[in-house]
């Protein structure tokens, strides 16, 4: 009984800790949006500028995942993260002092590259240490990540009427990642550098399967980073405070949390993953509709709509891509392609919906192209049949 309480003290102490690096993930992004005029008012900034502190840590996510593994296979897992959080908690601190449109920039690439190493690693990390609950620890991950963007959304704009400070609103996140990084620290002692192996690399660029997956998901996670940087934005030119709109962006992610913790679970009870699919896009587009058609009558049903929506989709676009595979090292470097191709297509929709404000002078036309994007993964969903997923691959040598 004392050996079993022994062994799950430590997993449980190093799932806490890894909650907690978790919450670090989107903060240094989600927090801007809600705070977006305030910051206009002093800085000039476009939105096409602006657009930059959402893309371009999204980018550094999917360069991460080509070099990311290497780099944690060089320092250590254990050293990697501390190091990243280092990194996101400086950049973070650094917006204190920030007063023109590149130090924001670069305080965003910066957290960005900490964000990706820690991305890069984490799942893997993950199946290592707790490889009889891989599920249930990355459902805890994910639906972590999100509850970080909705603490930001939900408190930056507080903190700022709080301290009459935009800068201070931004700059409080490095608190979270001081404190992710003390508490990590003090997981060292299970945390043995151990070199993982790398496996023989499977080359899936020349796969056209492997392709269809990475769009799949880039393209869904295209509407997660347009509504993380943009939603609030939206709001306040409907004429909504800041504070209210980033409640509204808070609630949607918390939305989010909610669908990526339910719907994992529900999806389970059948291979076929069609028709969760395509209610989880069919649950986006009414948002967008409804986001552009009626945005200030049943205001709270959209961003719930997207939210429940959204929330499912990413750990689905992930979980669809595993199935594809038996083997978990080959699945693992599949979704690692996936995430990587993803998350650079992902990064282009918060600059091209700021492009689309500058030009037309509206959010609308950019809900309205999401919204034909994600009929066009409706299209794709079809494509996802179960029982011919194992012609796509060939047998590993």
């Amino acid at each position: 009984m004392q050996t079993a309480h022994a062994t799950t003290r430590p997993a449980a102490g190093l799932m806490l800790a890894i909650i907690l690096v978790a919450l670090n993930l989107r903060p240094s992004m989600a927090a801007v949006g809600p705070l977006l005029s305030a910051i206009r008012g002093e800085i000039p900034l476009s939105f096409s500028l602006a657009s930059l502190l959402t893309m371009l840590p999204v980018m550094a996510m999917g360069l991460a995942m080509f070099f990311g593994l290497a780099i944690s296979q060089r320092l250590g897992q254990q050293r990697t993260v501390l190091v990243s959080l280092l990194i996101i908690a400086l950049a973070t601190l650094a917006r204190l002092f920030v007063d023109t449109a590149t130090g924001l920039i670069i305080s965003a690439v910066l957290a960005g590259i900490g964000i990706a190493l820690i991305q890069a690693l984490m799942p893997a990390l993950i199946k290592s240490r707790f490889p009889d609950n891989v599920a249930l620890c990355m459902g805890l991950y994910v639906t972590s990540i999100m509850g970080g963007a909705a603490l930001a959304a939900t408190f930056a704009p507080r903190i700022t009427v709080q301290t009459a400070s935009w800068r201070t609103g931004l700059a409080i996140w490095a608190l979270l990642a001081v404190f992710a990084l003390l508490v990590w620290w003090a997981q060292r002692r299970h945390l043995r550098d151990s070199v993982t192996l790398a496996a023989k690399k499977e080359v899936f660029a020349r796969n056209g399967r492997a392709w269809l997956l990475a769009i799949f998901f880039g393209l869904g996670t295209a509407s997660y980073t347009c509504v993380l940087a943009w939603l609030a934005p939206y709001y306040v030119e409907q004429g909504w405070s800041e504070e209210n709109a980033g409640l509204l962006l808070g609630f949607l992610t918390a939305m989010e949390v909610i669908s990526g913790l339910l719907v994992p679970a529900i999806a389970n009870r059948s291979r076929d993953r069609r028709a969760i699919l395509m209610t989880l896009l069919a649950l986006i587009i009414a948002g967008f509709c409804g986001l552009v058609l009626s945005p200030q009558q049943l205001s709270l049903l959209w961003p719930c709509l997207l939210g429940l929506g959204i929330g499912g989709l990413f750990p689905m676009s992930l979980i669809v891509a595993l199935d594809h595979l038996d083997d978990p090292q080959r699945a693992g470097g599949l979704t690692a392609f996936v995430q990587g191709i993803g998350y650079l297509i992902a990064g282009l929709s918060p600059m091209l919906a700021g492009l689309i404000r500058d030009r037309l002078g509206s959010f609308e036309w950019a809900w309205w192209s999401l919204t034909a994007v994600m009929a066009l993964m409706l299209l794709m969903v079809l494509r996802f049949d179960p029982r011919h997923y194992r012609r796509h691959f060939s047998p590993a040598s």
